[in-house]
């Protein structure tokens, strides 16, 4: 008996993995609460594994005494003396139970906290070796779909994948193969929670750090990613070899490394841009493919004016503004679109309020424009920095500074401003109208065209009939 519970406490460590002292001490602790079941809660019991024999002992803690008057928790001097020679009056001392005694009633108690004790350290484990692996790209077959959330089979426990971390207009079905990021591992009552993403642009990163070895090893940088799941992505690469390509490598022989990638996101569209320390090349880069022209920095907003050619404005904002929102969390700056026919007109707005203070010319107001300066921001400034514009020094940059700060008191730059924003929605509508108009114009040519199409196949139709008739 005592070797068969050795192997089977040997047995259950190989197959369910568990560490043999938490399997004792599911054993002890069952036996513990057995015999008190049996013998009385508050009697004083312990149990221990007894490696030589193989087999769990229980003993009940017993106070020596002189003379017995409670029995079921004292022993007399006598009769401890002949378990430990040692003893003495007021110790205690362990008497073995009688496992055997024990009824049906406690071995299912016993039973029950075994079984608990083992399911609790499968859990334990489980989240542990899941746990670390947080941030890694997992594998699972699709076991079942619960009001559209995945459930997916690991091998051995399950997987959640949200409806909100799905890919829009993904489906699956049963047996189905599944690839997702381990974003989350939650210990709860019920076991580990393993909630995975396909949405997140870690996995677009954890992917190509699979397909394309160069990324697993180093060499090639993902700096950064974004994502439009299942429509658009972008990344920033870069390399610590110099003989090495990073956008090419990235992309593989005729495509072949981004494909895959593409194939495993459901068609969505990777755009691979260059990284550059510099941040403006960085931005012109993740706006690729649109051209720019210029660039206009604003560190205190960490935002950017991008400046393109008029016929570059739609494929720089891109369909429903992908390329600029993707571009602008890829590169971490806030990004405002602007075609160059509209700077210049902000431009020459921006001037014409600068020339409302006295002295300042057309050459003086392009030089606080370059310089970044406004109305309110050279009424707020210290005039040493005003100063430092070409073409002003301490006195007179204390003097505009004055007449600008009455300008702004006396409304007068306000309404002048309103009436610019006037004109600018008037020219956007106007521009919406002659879009509208050029629309409808294309639409009646186009249904012209048809008709005259079809007069034409009527045509042909009658004298072919006609030439029929006459043969």
């Amino acid at each position: 008996m005592a070797s068969e519970l050795g192997r089977v406490i040997e047995q259950v460590e190989k197959d369910k993995s568990i560490d043999k002292a938490i399997l004792i001490e599911a054993l002890e602790s069952a036996l513990v609460m057995a015999a008190k079941k049996k013998y009385g809660i508050d009697k004083e019991i312990e149990a221990h594994f007894n490696e030589d024999l193989g087999e769990i002992e229980l003993f009940q803690f017993k106070t020596v005494v002189e003379e017995m008057d409670d029995d079921a928790n004292e022993i007399t001097f006598e009769e401890a003396k002949e378990l430990d020679p040692d003893v003495s009056v007021g110790d205690s001392i362990g008497v073995k139970l009688d496992t055997n005694q024990f009824g049906r009633i406690a071995a299912q108690t016993a039973k029950q906290v075994i079984i608990q004790k083992v399911r609790d350290a499968e859990r334990d484990i489980i989240y542990n070796e899941f746990n670390i692996r947080k941030g890694e790209v997992v594998h699972g077959e699709c076991r079942r779909i619960e009001k559209g959330c995945v459930v997916v089979n690991l091998g051995r426990t399950d997987a959640i994948l949200p409806t909100r971390e799905q890919i829009p207009g993904e489906t699956f079905k049963i047996h189905d193969r599944v690839v997702g990021y381990l974003i989350d591992v939650q210990q709860t009552p019920r076991g580990p929670k393993i909630v995975l993403s396909r949405t997140c642009p870690e996995l677009l990163i954890q992917l190509f750090k699979q397909e394309v070895p160069e990324v697993n090893e180093g060499i090639v940088q993902i700096k950064s990613a974004a994502r439009e799941p299942g429509m658009r992505a972008k990344i920033a690469v870069t390399s610590t070899d110099s003989d090495v390509d990073p956008v090419g490598a990235c992309v593989g022989v005729k495509g072949a490394r981004v494909q895959n990638v593409v194939q495993e996101l459901r068609g969505e569209k990777i755009d691979i841009v260059p990284w550059e320390e510099d941040e403006t090349r960085f931005v012109c880069n993740a706006l690729a493919p649109a051209e720019v022209i210029k660039v206009r920095v604003d560190e205190d907003n960490h935002s950017m004016d991008i400046v393109v050619a008029d016929n570059q404005l739609s494929l720089a904002i891109g369909k429903r503004g992908q390329n600029v929102k993707l571009a602008s969390i890829l590169t971490g700056w806030k990004l405002d679109i602007v075609s160059e026919s509209k700077m210049a007109q902000r431009q020459d707005d921006a001037k014409e309020l600068l020339k409302l203070i006295e002295g300042v010319n057309d050459t003086l107001a392009q030089s606080l424009y370059q310089y970044g300066f406004t109305m309110e921001q050279i009424a707020n400034s210290d005039a040493a920095v005003i100063a430092t514009v070409p073409g002003f020094n301490e006195d007179k940059a204390k003097d505009i500074q004055e007449k600008a700060k009455e300008l702004l008191a006396s409304g007068k730059h306000a309404e002048v401003k309103a009436k610019q924003l006037e004109a600018q929605k008037a020219q956007n509508v106007g521009v919406k109208k002659s879009r509208s108009a050029a629309d409808e114009q294309l639409k009646a040519e186009m249904r012209a065209l048809q008709e005259k199409e079809k007069n034409e196949a009527e045509t042909l139709s009658e004298v072919s009939k006609e030439d029929s008739s006459e043969s």
